[in-house]
């Protein structure tokens, strides 16, 4: 299902995410159960269907690497049960260095400082993988769509660093 039409969106990375939650609410009035709660089973089924097709457009078209994703799909290159890896170097010598800063925490003389560098280097790093994603996404360009998706790797690991910074600094609140 291509969940752009669904939400009456251009297939863009960059969408209006107030624009996105108020036509999420209206598909949600339009398909709610229990607007059918009187209709045939056959009616009362489909709308539990549809209403769970656009739930799963809402969950998918808000993040922005679920977003990304769909896109990617879209266009016949499927990342959600993929082991590929990431293999730009530059990358991997960043990830280390995050990875060692993370693990230097603890130690550090003023802690929450640490943590709060930690979590501006990866919103800036982020916001520039967004930026060259979206250029990517925008192409028609096969090769371009293959560089995207080494760009979607790239921001799931940057989640799984965020999270851990997160639990990180919980801990150490406690």
């Amino acid at each position: 299902m291509n969940y752009f039409e669904l939400f009456k969106f251009s297939p863009t990375f960059d969408i209006d995410t107030a624009l996105l939650a108020e036509r999420y609410r209206d598909l949600q009035r339009a398909v709610h159960p229990d607007k059918f709660a009187n209709d045939t089973e056959q009616q009362r089924l489909l709308s539990v269907q549809r209403t769970a097709q656009v739930n799963d457009g809402y969950q998918t078209l808000k993040d922005p690497i679920r977003r990304a994703e769909h896109m990617l799909s879209l266009r016949g290159i499927d990342l959600s049960h993929e082991t590929t890896t990431v293999k730009d170097t530059a990358f991997l010598m960043q990830q280390m260095e995050w990875r060692e800063a993370l693990e230097d925490i603890r130690d550090s003389a003023d802690p929450q400082a640490s943590i709060d560098e930690l979590y501006d280097s990866f919103a800036t790093y982020r916001a520039q993988l967004n930026k060259v994603l979206a250029s990517q996404l925008s192409s028609g360009r096969d090769e371009d769509a293959l560089l995207a998706a080494d760009q979607v790797r790239k921001l799931k690991f940057m989640t799984k660093l965020h999270d851990e910074l997160t639990r990180i600094e919980d801990a150490l609140l406690d």
